[in-house]
């Protein structure tokens, strides 16, 4: 894998570098990473307990979802 790397801009000498992460940068890097794996882990998991609730709410309603589309439209 390829170290991440930062581009700098110098607006007043208009000279553009390129450098490789340091190791704050890298640490920050990749506990941002990992923070966005969780969260979208957590998402997943909040959308299908969302979901397993609509389908327990149906079958103690004994509907089906097309069903209750017909109710609501």
């Amino acid at each position: 894998m390829t170290t991440p790397q930062k581009t700098i801009f110098n607006i007043e000498t208009g000279e553009t570098t390129t450098r490789d992460f340091n190791e704050t940068e890298l640490a920050q890097f990749n506990a941002d990473k990992l923070t966005a794996e969780q969260n979208a882990e957590a998402l997943a998991k909040a959308q299908a307990d969302k979901e397993a609730t609509r389908a327990a709410v149906l079958t103690r309603l004994g509907l089906t979802s097309d069903e209750l589309l017909a109710l609501l439209s």
